[in-house]
């Protein structure tokens, strides 16, 4: 059993008007729930075989999904739940010891700060200039991360203990005891990244995230949309098994 639970401000940060329209790929769904679905997949076989959804649309001066909450079923047998909130009012870094996502301490007295800065936003071109301000690479280098990255809490449950993931180890709570395992902080932010590519380009072996791997989250995005509008569960079609390394090899 896993469960993933993040709340942000999302959908509150500056967006492009395409960004604000499901049918564009807009909303929290398409840009935040699919690297839950790929972590998901990732701890539960990747073979999801239902998808049972809600979502919200609670503002209307920003038309598309800003929350959701999804159960999935594996064909192995593992089933988790998925919530996911950018509305801007709790921040689940609370659950973190306030670590942000990308492994910066984040500042707790800042509440508020997204739908703030939104304020003095005029006309759609001001807050698309807003958003080129953030693009990656328009800023200096932000300060290296403390900690490493992480997507809210995740808990995993196991016959033999549960597993919490946090940004500097996981907790494993076992039958009679409870023990931290820490995890290094790699040199370079997204070294992982850069590993699966140079592996791919070098030696031949395609990553776990392959385009048949995004297919199959992409479809369980379209499932929390069609299941939250049917009201029904919306069973998978093209969903593909996690492959180990040596699965992997030669593989390109």
């Amino acid at each position: 059993m896993v469960h993933a639970l993040n709340y942000t401000d999302f959908l509150y940060r500056p967006r492009r008007p395409e960004e604000l329209m499901t049918s564009e790929g807009g909303g929290v769904i398409f840009s935040q729930g699919v690297h839950q679905i790929d972590i998901v997949r990732l701890l539960a076989g990747g073979m999801v075989s239902t998808v049972r959804a809600t979502t919200g649309q609670w503002d209307d001066k920003r038309p598309t999904e800003c929350a959701y909450s999804a159960h999935l079923t594996f064909a192995q047998g593992a089933f988790a739940s998925l919530t996911y909130s950018g509305f801007a009012h709790f921040n689940s870094d609370e659950f973190c010891d306030w670590i942000g996502e990308l492994g910066h301490d984040t500042d707790p007295t800042a509440y508020g700060k997204a739908r703030k800065a939104l304020q003095s936003v005029q006309t759609p071109q001001d807050e698309i200039r807003l958003k080129t301000e953030r693009t990656f690479g328009a800023s200096p280098d932000p300060a290296v991360p403390a900690h490493n990255e992480h997507f809210g809490t995740i808990l995993v449950s196991c016959d033999g203990a549960d597993l919490r993931l946090t940004p500097d180890g996981v907790w494993v709570y076992g039958h009679t005891q409870s023990d931290f395992l820490s995890t290094p902080l790699d040199a370079i932010p997204r070294k992982g990244v850069m590993e699966s590519l140079v592996a791919a380009v070098r030696q031949s072996q395609s990553p776990i995230q392959d385009s048949r791997w995004g297919l199959a989250s992409l479809e369980v995005c379209h499932g929390i949309l069609q299941s939250s509008e049917a009201g029904t569960d919306i069973r998978m079609h093209h969903q593909v098994p996690v492959r180990r390394t040596e699965e992997r090899k030669n593989q390109i």
